[in-house]
Protein backbone atom coordinates (compact mmCIF):
# COMPACT_ATOMS: atom_id res chain seq x y z
CA UNK A 1 0.00 0.00 0.00
CA UNK A 2 1.35 3.36 -0.99
CA UNK A 3 2.23 5.54 2.32
CA UNK A 4 0.08 8.19 1.27
CA UNK A 5 -0.12 11.32 4.07
CA UNK A 6 -2.74 12.53 5.48
CA UNK A 7 -3.28 15.55 7.80
CA UNK A 8 -3.67 14.32 11.21
CA UNK A 9 -5.58 17.85 12.66
CA UNK A 10 -3.39 17.40 15.63
CA UNK A 11 -0.38 20.00 15.63
CA UNK A 12 2.38 18.04 17.15
CA UNK A 13 2.10 15.14 14.73
CA UNK A 14 1.30 16.79 11.35
CA UNK A 15 0.86 14.29 8.92
CA UNK A 16 0.34 11.07 8.79
CA UNK A 17 0.72 8.18 6.50
CA UNK A 18 -2.01 5.42 6.36
CA UNK A 19 -1.55 2.67 8.99
CA UNK A 20 -0.57 4.79 11.37
CA UNK A 21 -1.43 3.14 15.35
CA UNK A 22 -0.72 5.95 17.89
CA UNK A 23 -2.32 6.53 21.72
CA UNK A 24 -2.89 9.00 23.86
CA UNK A 25 -2.79 9.37 27.81
CA UNK A 26 -5.18 11.29 29.30
CA UNK A 27 -6.59 12.52 32.98
CA UNK A 28 -9.48 14.81 31.84
CA UNK A 29 -12.18 14.75 29.63
CA UNK A 30 -10.91 18.44 28.30
CA UNK A 31 -7.56 15.95 27.27
CA UNK A 32 -10.05 14.05 24.97
CA UNK A 33 -11.67 17.17 23.14
CA UNK A 34 -8.66 19.16 22.58
CA UNK A 35 -6.67 15.56 20.72
CA UNK A 36 -9.63 14.16 19.30
CA UNK A 37 -11.99 17.02 18.05
CA UNK A 38 -9.56 18.36 15.35
CA UNK A 39 -8.66 14.81 14.61
CA UNK A 40 -11.81 14.17 13.40
CA UNK A 41 -12.48 17.28 12.51
CA UNK A 42 -9.34 16.77 9.74
CA UNK A 43 -11.10 13.29 8.88
CA UNK A 44 -14.42 14.82 7.76
CA UNK A 45 -12.73 17.42 5.59
CA UNK A 46 -10.26 15.10 4.26
CA UNK A 47 -12.85 12.58 2.99
CA UNK A 48 -12.47 9.70 5.39
CA UNK A 49 -15.04 7.55 7.13
CA UNK A 50 -14.74 8.20 11.01
CA UNK A 51 -15.68 5.76 14.11
CA UNK A 52 -15.47 7.23 17.32
CA UNK A 53 -15.45 4.86 20.29
CA UNK A 54 -16.70 6.88 23.14
CA UNK A 55 -16.23 5.88 27.09
CA UNK A 56 -16.50 8.06 30.29
CA UNK A 57 -15.36 10.73 30.68
CA UNK A 58 -17.14 11.95 27.65
CA UNK A 59 -19.95 9.91 26.08
CA UNK A 60 -21.73 9.77 22.81
CA UNK A 61 -23.87 12.53 22.97
CA UNK A 62 -20.79 14.95 24.71
CA UNK A 63 -18.10 13.71 22.00
CA UNK A 64 -21.01 14.55 19.57
CA UNK A 65 -21.87 18.56 20.74
CA UNK A 66 -17.92 18.89 21.18
CA UNK A 67 -17.59 18.41 17.44
CA UNK A 68 -20.32 20.17 16.55
CA UNK A 69 -18.71 23.00 17.90
CA UNK A 70 -15.96 22.93 14.93
CA UNK A 71 -18.11 20.89 12.36
CA UNK A 72 -21.64 22.93 12.26
CA UNK A 73 -22.64 20.57 9.81
CA UNK A 74 -22.11 17.69 11.93
CA UNK A 75 -25.80 16.70 11.44
CA UNK A 76 -24.92 16.19 7.65
CA UNK A 77 -21.90 14.20 8.03
CA UNK A 78 -23.69 11.98 10.80
CA UNK A 79 -26.91 11.45 7.88
CA UNK A 80 -25.04 10.84 5.31
CA UNK A 81 -22.77 7.98 7.54
CA UNK A 82 -19.52 9.43 6.72
CA UNK A 83 -19.40 9.18 10.95
CA UNK A 84 -20.12 6.73 13.59
CA UNK A 85 -19.93 7.73 17.56
CA UNK A 86 -20.86 4.78 18.76
CA UNK A 87 -20.67 3.78 23.21
CA UNK A 88 -17.57 1.08 23.76
CA UNK A 89 -20.89 -0.88 24.52
CA UNK A 90 -22.45 -0.86 20.81
CA UNK A 91 -18.33 -1.99 20.09
CA UNK A 92 -15.78 -3.28 21.97
CA UNK A 93 -18.42 -5.33 24.30
CA UNK A 94 -21.61 -5.67 22.30
CA UNK A 95 -21.47 -9.42 22.49
CA UNK A 96 -21.42 -8.91 26.27
CA UNK A 97 -17.67 -9.49 26.61
CA UNK A 98 -14.58 -8.10 24.63
CA UNK A 99 -13.66 -10.52 21.38
CA UNK A 100 -10.54 -9.30 20.14
CA UNK A 101 -10.91 -11.41 17.17
CA UNK A 102 -14.29 -9.48 16.34
CA UNK A 103 -13.56 -6.17 16.97
CA UNK A 104 -10.47 -6.48 14.89
CA UNK A 105 -12.27 -8.26 12.13
CA UNK A 106 -14.73 -5.01 12.69
CA UNK A 107 -12.14 -2.56 11.74
CA UNK A 108 -11.38 -4.32 8.74
CA UNK A 109 -14.96 -4.58 7.60
CA UNK A 110 -15.59 -0.78 7.77
CA UNK A 111 -12.15 -0.07 6.09
CA UNK A 112 -13.57 -2.11 3.03
CA UNK A 113 -17.09 -0.88 3.35
CA UNK A 114 -15.60 2.85 3.22
CA UNK A 115 -13.35 2.52 0.61
CA UNK A 116 -16.86 1.59 -1.36
CA UNK A 117 -19.07 4.00 -0.73
CA UNK A 118 -15.75 6.37 -1.85
CA UNK A 119 -14.02 7.30 1.07
CA UNK A 120 -10.03 7.38 1.24
CA UNK A 121 -10.06 5.42 4.46
CA UNK A 122 -10.54 4.84 8.07
CA UNK A 123 -10.10 7.18 10.74
CA UNK A 124 -10.96 5.93 13.85
CA UNK A 125 -10.56 6.32 18.25
CA UNK A 126 -11.50 4.03 20.66
CA UNK A 127 -11.41 5.15 24.77
CA UNK A 128 -10.27 2.01 26.74
CA UNK A 129 -12.01 3.81 30.28
CA UNK A 130 -13.92 0.93 30.41
CA UNK A 131 -11.32 -1.19 30.44
CA UNK A 132 -11.41 -3.62 33.43
CA UNK A 133 -8.44 -5.19 34.58
CA UNK A 134 -9.06 -8.95 34.08
CA UNK A 135 -9.35 -7.92 30.29
CA UNK A 136 -6.53 -6.09 30.42
CA UNK A 137 -3.83 -9.31 28.91
CA UNK A 138 -6.30 -9.89 25.97
CA UNK A 139 -6.33 -5.83 25.23
CA UNK A 140 -2.51 -6.03 24.83
CA UNK A 141 -2.66 -8.65 22.51
CA UNK A 142 -5.31 -7.11 20.43
CA UNK A 143 -3.69 -4.01 20.50
CA UNK A 144 -0.02 -6.13 19.17
CA UNK A 145 -1.96 -7.56 16.41
CA UNK A 146 -3.47 -4.41 15.31
CA UNK A 147 0.01 -2.95 15.25
CA UNK A 148 0.98 -5.60 13.15
CA UNK A 149 -1.44 -5.80 10.39
CA UNK A 150 -2.63 -1.93 10.48
CA UNK A 151 0.35 -0.95 8.01
CA UNK A 152 -2.14 -3.40 5.78
CA UNK A 153 -5.02 -1.07 5.28
CA UNK A 154 -5.97 2.53 5.16
CA UNK A 155 -6.25 2.92 8.70
CA UNK A 156 -4.98 5.59 10.96
CA UNK A 157 -6.12 4.47 14.80
CA UNK A 158 -5.82 6.70 18.25
CA UNK A 159 -5.99 4.31 21.67
CA UNK A 160 -7.28 6.36 24.67
CA UNK A 161 -5.94 5.51 27.95
CA UNK A 162 -6.68 6.96 31.12
CA UNK A 163 -3.68 7.75 33.61
CA UNK A 164 -5.82 7.27 36.48
CA UNK A 165 -5.92 3.75 35.33
CA UNK A 166 -2.61 2.93 34.20
CA UNK A 167 0.51 1.46 36.69
CA UNK A 168 3.31 1.36 35.16
CA UNK A 169 3.16 -2.15 33.81
CA UNK A 170 0.05 -0.81 31.62
CA UNK A 171 2.25 2.12 30.38
CA UNK A 172 4.84 -0.13 29.45
CA UNK A 173 2.37 -2.43 27.23
CA UNK A 174 0.89 0.76 25.64
CA UNK A 175 3.66 2.10 24.72
CA UNK A 176 5.66 -0.77 23.33
CA UNK A 177 1.96 -1.26 21.48
CA UNK A 178 2.00 1.51 19.70
CA UNK A 179 3.68 3.71 17.03
CA UNK A 180 3.28 6.99 18.67
CA UNK A 181 2.04 8.21 22.16
CA UNK A 182 1.31 11.34 23.32
CA UNK A 183 1.23 12.36 27.15
CA UNK A 184 0.94 16.16 28.32
CA UNK A 185 2.98 18.10 30.50
CA UNK A 186 2.93 21.39 32.10
CA UNK A 187 0.16 22.54 29.62
CA UNK A 188 1.64 21.29 26.42
CA UNK A 189 1.30 17.41 24.46
CA UNK A 190 4.47 15.83 24.03
CA UNK A 191 5.07 13.20 21.76
CA UNK A 192 7.08 9.64 21.97
CA UNK A 193 7.88 8.09 18.58
CA UNK A 194 8.83 4.37 19.11
CA UNK A 195 9.30 3.20 15.68
CA UNK A 196 13.02 3.67 16.98
CA UNK A 197 13.04 3.87 20.41
CA UNK A 198 10.65 1.44 21.35
CA UNK A 199 13.43 -0.78 23.49
CA UNK A 200 14.94 2.35 25.18
CA UNK A 201 11.06 3.26 26.26
CA UNK A 202 9.85 -0.37 27.51
CA UNK A 203 13.10 -0.48 29.50
CA UNK A 204 12.41 3.19 30.96
CA UNK A 205 8.60 1.99 31.84
CA UNK A 206 10.37 -1.02 33.50
CA UNK A 207 12.09 1.00 35.82
CA UNK A 208 9.01 2.44 36.50
CA UNK A 209 7.39 -0.85 37.43
CA UNK A 210 10.38 -0.65 40.29
CA UNK A 211 10.37 3.07 41.06
CA UNK A 212 6.13 2.54 41.98
CA UNK A 213 6.73 -0.81 43.71
CA UNK A 214 9.07 1.13 46.18
CA UNK A 215 6.81 4.09 46.35
CA UNK A 216 3.31 2.29 46.12
CA UNK A 217 1.51 4.94 44.54
CA UNK A 218 -0.02 5.27 41.32
CA UNK A 219 1.21 7.77 38.39
CA UNK A 220 0.66 10.98 37.40
CA UNK A 221 1.19 12.74 33.84
CA UNK A 222 4.25 15.16 35.21
CA UNK A 223 5.46 11.99 37.12
CA UNK A 224 5.19 9.55 34.09
CA UNK A 225 6.37 11.91 31.97
CA UNK A 226 9.30 12.90 33.61
CA UNK A 227 10.46 9.13 34.20
CA UNK A 228 9.88 8.54 30.19
CA UNK A 229 12.53 11.45 29.82
CA UNK A 230 10.34 13.94 27.82
CA UNK A 231 11.37 17.10 27.37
Amino acid sequence: MEKAFRKTGIDIIGDASWGTHLCQFYETREDLVDILVPYFKAGLKNNEFCMWITSEPLKVEEAKAELKKVVKNLDHFIKKGQIEIWDYSEWYTKSGKFDANNVLQGWVEKENQALKRGYDGLRLSGNTFWLAKGDWRNFTDYEEEINKVIAKYRMIAICNYSLDQCGASEVMDVVSNHQFALIRREGKWAIIESSERKRALVARARSIVSYLAVRSMRMKTTEVAGLLNLT
